[in-house]
């Protein structure tokens, strides 16, 4: 799932120590000299283990949400806010430093396969309403999965369902005709018919698609401004790009909902501040109900070295991600293989990582995939290990080449970091003869520019896992495969990589049968060989530090979310 640019998102978000509930981070690794792991520490919580409910949760934000309609969201943002008011079929329960657990959410397990694995049948727990009291259907699970293959209305709907199910041709409830791909029986059963077998399928219903949509209420795109709640708050007022007040849904039954102890009575958030000020706002504990969703909370460089101070210290969460940050190439205007190698060797990931904080803040990684992923091969490239660049070599293989001399790169306006990679990339390919123009582009319609017309020569983003973070396929089949029909790039494909034999393999690859281990396997290879190609750079591994306010209670970083998890936090009295 893509991090959110101003949390990191999409996928988008940028982004652990062993202690008590409520102790702070020890001196971080990495502040020292020599590059550490931090795929080596454990996560740090917040005053863990608290059930008082009541109080006010003040979210601080740089930008408003890209999307709250859990149709048309492939942000790990709305997934973060979206599991206050949608529930979906099952449900990824975040656990602060490791992948989340798949659990069910709206179903009373995790489903039930057919023999030969092509049909997984779900039902729906007794007494689910939606906040105005209406029972919640089969029927409606179906429309919200139906409104996702509207891809001309919803342009970031999650796709990685929708290409595992059977019918490839239709187009969403506007055009007409059925869906064949999924049966209602009866109100309290959802039948899923699929392509092909898939060991991983409770992850997929575990999206957004499955959040119910009642279809007299479904106004299309305005949808967002007002989402019918499923699960424990409601939207009471949503100011675009100023504010968002979440109230409690009365007609929600805690016992139907195990996942979500929904202990604040309220969640206000502040849409519009900047990110410095989100950060010296909770440094100093100026709100000690406050806590933000941006990308490592807001930290500014300068604001690093306080994070050993006692007092900030025992306010910090922090925790590992699923998360990894790269630089997408895009394919139609840098066309050729050699180029882009050329221009991933050129770059110093090292000052990339300082834009970020340091090593303090992250790894330089090798791959979008990473060796905690189920089926996980080792990932070769000709980059440096260390993040350093290779000039020379870059060099090489540009002598006789015909190449753009003249790139652009677009950043999410709202995070310095971005525009300081920026930064980095015109001093590393101005020693190639290339002239690197920097283009703001406003966070809120962020990756809508990178899905359209407008899309940058390069241009970063980062991936929390998708559907399930422990997947190798959940991570290349979103952000490097083809199409629904594999006859050109997918939709988050940002690159736009399509090679005809490689992406063909892809296609194959979503009709495979085996293990999660096994398939995993096949797709890490795949990807391995994919990138020989450089349609992108993996340039962060993410590990997140997040200040939170004083009476903040259960505060723990999400593996996936790469910020607060949103579902557990509370309020000390």
């Amino acid at each position: 799932m893509k991090k959110s640019t101003t949390a990191a998102g999409v996928l988008a978000l940028a982004a652990g120590l062993a202690l008590t509930a409520c102790g702070g981070p020890k001196p971080a690794a990495g502040a020292g000299n020599g590059q550490q792991d931090v795929t080596k520490r454990a996560a740090v919580k917040v005053a863990e283990g608290s059930t008082a409910k009541g109080g006010d949760i003040h979210v601080l934000m740089s930008s408003d949400f890209q999307t709250l309609d859990p149709g048309n969201s492939n942000y790990v943002q709305t997934a973060n806010v979206g599991q206050l008011y949608y529930r979906t079929l099952t449900m990824a329960k975040e656990t602060s430093g490791k992948p989340p657990t798949i659990v069910p959410d709206l179903a009373t397990d995790l489903g039930k396969a057919s023999a030969d694995g092509l049909t997984w049948t779900y039902t729906l727990r007794q007494g689910l309403k939606y906040e105005d009291g209406t029972p919640i259907t089969a029927q409606d699970i179906k429309y919200g999965v139906e409104r996702t293959y509207a891809r001309d209305v919803f342009t970031q709907a999650p796709q990685e369902l929708d290409s595992a199910l059977t019918d490839d041709g239709y187009k969403g409830p506007y055009q007409g005709g059925d869906f064949k791909a999924i049966d209602t029986p009866d109100e309290h059963t959802v039948v899923f018919h699929l392509k092909q077998p898939f060991a991983e399928f409770p992850a997929l219903v575990s999206r957004s698609n499955t959040a119910p949509v009642p279809q007299a209420k479904d106004a299309k795109l305005d949808y967002t401004n007002h989402p019918v709640s499923s699960g424990p708050y409601k939207i009471a007022s949503y100011d675009r790009g100023r504010s968002l007040k979440l109230v409690r849904n009365p007609n929600w039954d805690a016992a139907t909902d195990p996942n979500r102890p929904a202990l604040p009575d309220t969640f206000t958030f502040t849409l519009s501040t900047a990110q410095a000020t989100i950060s010296q706002q909770l440094l100093s504990n100026a709100d000690p109900t406050a806590l933000t969703l941006d990308t490592q909370g807001a930290l500014q460089p300068s604001d690093i070295a306080k994070l050993s101070a006692a007092d900030i210290s025992k306010r910090t969460a922090a925790g590992l991600l699923g998360c990894t940050d790269v630089l997408n190439f895009n394919t139609a205007t840098i066309t050729d293989p050699d180029v882009r190698k050329a221009f991933a060797l050129a770059l110093d990931r090292n000052a990339i990582l300082l834009q970020y904080g340091g090593e303090r803040f992250g790894n330089i990684p090798q791959s979008y995939i990473n060796d905690a992923q189920k089926g996980y091969v080792e990932q070769h490239t000709a980059l440096d290990p260390k993040g350093q660049p290779k000039l020379d070599e870059a060099k090489k293989l540009l002598q006789g080449k015909n190449y753009p001399k003249s790139l652009v790169y677009g950043y999410a306006e709202a995070s310095s970091k971005y525009k300081g990679v920026g930064t980095v990339l015109q001093q590393n390919l101005k020693a190639l003869g290339v002239d690197v123009q920097l283009r703001p582009i406003p966070t809120a319609n962020y990756y809508t520019v990178l899905a359209g017309d407008q899309m940058p020569d390069i241009a970063r983003s980062g991936w929390c896992g998708g559907a399930d973070s422990a997947s190798v396929r959940f991570t290349v089949d979103p952000n490097i495969g083809p199409s629904l029909d594999g006859k050109t790039y997918g939709f988050s494909n940002i690159p736009r990589y399509y090679d005809a034999k490689l992406s063909g393999e892809l296609y194959q690859l979503r009709g495979q049968n085996g293990s999660a281990e096994e398939l995993g396997r096949k797709w890490a290879t795949a990807m391995d060989q994919i990138m020989q190609q450089y349609p992108l750079v993996p340039t962060v591994r993410n590990y997140t530090y997040s200040v939170v306010g004083s009476k903040v209670r259960n505060a723990q970083v999400g593996y996936f979310f790469g910020s607060i998890d949103l579902s557990a936090v509370g309020v000390g009295q």
